[in-house]
């Protein structure tokens, strides 16, 4: 809010509870292997034996299907019935997954990985598109992160003690879990236009900001701050159990970490509850910004050696922050966007930083930099994504400050 200025916009069916209910679940399922990769890519290296090269460009291929698969229902999210859509998705990630049971070669593997990403990439594009489209977008996200603490937590507690294959299968029956409820899912678009003025209402300062005054490069810079930022969340969540187990930078115990990357996911809960709070006082901008800033710190530091001390203070924070980074920037995107189009693009974005950032990191490695190369390159993506954000909100003070000081 600025100048009594604010962004409002009316109730729709997909602000059902039916229609959030499954929007969540699906994102769970669609992050799923985002969220558990640091125990996925060990269980790579300890259990088929990939090198920690090869689980780069593994990581980077699943999670870059993400993308791909994002940007292809990004390209028909507002045409074509989205129940079919995830019906499409949901079997491809199945079938990727239950071919990954059978062949584990690293060819093999790559191209799987790539494919089961696409599919779980449309998926998740019809479920963030969905919650975007909802009255209240930041809320819905906010939603959305508070059940990723308790998916995470179980993904990085159960995922270790299961065989490669219990690992495929647990993604395979939590997206037929879905099918049984795709009647819940809204199947098209519902135009999103400002509130129309409650009769005796107080009357409002300054006029209400529509979708129509907003430039095009705002989301499309915001994407990109995105891809910045997750470049960084990409090479740190897939490196840094790796990272902790390597003597030459690492002095830390093995289950010490374990134990921190399973508790610190829990740490998202208290990271909800601060960007909520933070939002409706300060907006989405500038905590944004704050954010970054801190961000980069606390991944930057592990360059210079990894102990008990400092692996505790930058997991948890690392979980504490990337709630707020996630909450504010999609939020920003939906608050622009009523087709479901750009909101649809978000996981195209983080899927795009998340092919970026494993594989940079592998470049990193495979150059001889080791993991403190990897934790200064994770640090200067998230400070450009501070960059860009930082343009973007300067702007739009200017232009439309409503938006840039919306919560």
């Amino acid at each position: 809010m600025n100048g009594g200025r604010r962004l409002l916009h009316r109730r729709t069916v997909f602000d059902g509870w039916r229609s959030i209910s499954l929007s969540l679940y699906m994102t769970l399922v669609g992050y799923g292997v985002l969220v558990g990769i640091p125990v996925i890519s060990t269980a790579w290296v300890e259990l088929l034996g990939f090198s920690e090269v090869e689980v780069g460009r593994v990581a980077g291929a699943d999670l870059g299907g993400l993308s791909l698969g994002a940007v292809l229902c990004a390209c028909v999210v507002a045409r074509i019935d989205r129940r079919l859509l995830v019906l499409a998705s949901a079997g491809i990630a199945i079938a990727a997954n239950a071919l990954c049971m059978v062949l584990t070669a690293y060819e093999q593997v790559l191209w799987l990985r790539l494919l089961a990403g696409i599919g779980s990439g449309m998926y998740t594009a019809v479920a963030v598109a969905t919650l975007g489209a909802t009255a209240k977008p930041a809320r819905a996200y906010n939603l959305m992160l508070f059940a990723f603490a308790f998916s995470q937590a179980l993904e990085l507690h159960f995922l270790p003690q299961l065989s490669m294959n219990g690992i495929y299968l647990v993604f395979i029956v939590a997206y037929a879990l879905t099918l049984p409820f795709l009647g819940w899912l809204p199947p098209r678009p519902v135009e999103r236009v400002p509130r129309a003025p409650v009769p005796h209402a107080p009357p409002e300062p300054a006029a209400r900001v529509g979708f129509g005054n907003v430039p095009a490069w705002v989301p499309w810079l915001v994407l990109a701050a995105i891809v910045a930022t997750y470049v960084n969340i990409g090479g740190y969540w897939t490196y840094i159990e790796l990272a902790s187990a390597d003597r030459s930078i690492s002095t830390a115990d093995a289950d010490w970490v374990g134990r921190v990357l399973v508790w610190s996911s829990l740490l998202s809960l208290v990271g909800c509850l601060f960007a909520t709070i933070t939002s409706n006082r300060f907006g989405l901008a500038r905590p944004l910004l704050v954010t970054l800033l801190v961000h980069s710190a606390i991944v930057g530091m592990l360059a210079g050696g990894i102990n008990d001390v400092n692996i505790a203070a930058s997991v948890f924070m690392f979980n504490f922050l990337w709630i707020f980074v996630d909450v504010y920037q999609m939020a920003t995107v939906a608050n622009v966007d009523a087709t479901g189009r750009f909101a649809s693009l978000m996981p195209a974005a983080q899927g795009l930083g998340q092919i970026v950032g494993p594989n940079a990191a592998a470049t990193v490695l495979a150059a001889g930099l080791g993991y403190p190369g990897v934790f200064v390159m994770c640090a200067s993506a998230t400070l450009t994504g501070f960059l860009l954000y930082g343009f973007v909100y300067l702007r739009l003070r200017r232009t439309l400050p409503a938006l840039a000081n919306a919560a």
